[in-house]
């Protein structure tokens, strides 16, 4: 496979899993910003939105606050964000148009008609139905992973869009987990007191986890095993380790197929490793924070390192 062709297939499952991630950080901010808030403290939903989002710099030279209104046309809508979800799927639909011969009509007609129907959907947002769009961009965005589990032919197109989908949920599932790093609780609020709850099931809904979890953990919402499902249990889909555990079969896959290893099957391997033998106690001990930045870091170095060995 051509490398240009290998890197429209892989941006486009990076940009249709980063439209539905950004959904699922304003959904997050959204449901804790609802949250009353007792103490009188800053309300900083918002602005954690900005941070976590990768949006921090653009966001500030055209904004002094972050109100709500403010952040969600800039994560949303804004054609000058080029990562908001307007921008992702716009970029999406192009890398799916300059490899169209190697996409089913199903999948296509997904993109496409997403793409067509964006402008009236985010015309709803001034009327109040911010969770409806952002329940559209989810449900889009499963439409079209659906398309690609039911009629893509299993080659190394359909490998290539799926290590870029799954290399970006990774790093989208450490950042919705870090938002709770960025709001901070009032000072009259204990840490597992009913706002803290509130918050770490915020967390859970974003990542459509709160039914797994409450089926494994029976014991009520705990930081440690939100924080647990979330990296390292391998059988939540969204899970860091689930997201490498798929990784390193795909590139598995790839050095199979082209006959060829290189610096990407190792560091996918390592990273893996540090998952499956990982432990939540460890991790706290470390810094929740601290370790989703170093994890956040290492998966950009192993998409870089994917860019280098395939699609350069």
């Amino acid at each position: 496979m051509l490398s240009r062709t290998a890197d429209s297939l892989y941006w486009l499952g990076r940009y249709i899993e980063r439209a539905e991630n950004l959904a699922r950080i304003l959904e997050v901010a959204d449901r804790m910003a609802l949250t009353p808030n007792s103490g009188g403290a800053r309300q900083d939903e918002w602005h954690s939105a900005v941070v976590i989002s990768g949006c921090q710099e653009g966001f500030y030279k055209t904004h002094e606050r972050a109100t709500p209104a403010a952040v969600v046309d800039y994560i949303a809508r804004s054609p000058d964000n080029p990562t908001s979800i307007r921008s992702c799927l716009q970029r999406a639909r192009a890398n799916g148009r300059a490899v169209r011969a190697a996409l089913t009509r199903p999948m296509w007609e997904t993109l496409n008609a997403t793409w067509l129907d964006l402008d009236s959907r985010e015309g709803r947002i001034a009327g109040g139905d911010l969770r409806d769009l952002l329940e559209w961009v989810k449900e889009r965005a499963l439409l079209f992973h659906g398309a690609v589990a039911d009629t893509m032919l299993r080659d190394d197109a359909h490998i290539f869009l799926q290590l870029g989908t799954m290399l970006e949920r990774a790093d989208n599932t450490a950042r919705l987990l870090d938002v709770k790093y960025h709001v901070l609780l009032p000072a009259n609020e204990e840490v597992g007191g009913g706002l803290d709850f509130y918050q770490w099931t915020a967390i859970l809904r974003g990542a459509s986890a709160l039914g797994s979890y409450s089926y494994l953990y029976r014991d009520g919402i705990k930081p440690w095993q939100v924080a647990e499902l979330l990296i390292l249990r391998p059988e939540m889909p969204r899970s860091l380790a689930g997201c490498l555990g798929e990784m390193v079969e795909l590139l598995g896959e790839l050095a199979d197929l082209y006959g060829r290893k290189h610096e990407c099957q190792r560091l996918a391997g390592e990273m893996h490793s540090r998952l499956r033998y990982g432990r939540i106690d460890t991790i706290f001990s470390t810094g929740l924070h601290e370790y989703l930045t170093a994890f956040i870091q290492q998966n950009n170095i192993l998409g870089l390192e994917v860019s280098k060995a395939y699609l350069i």
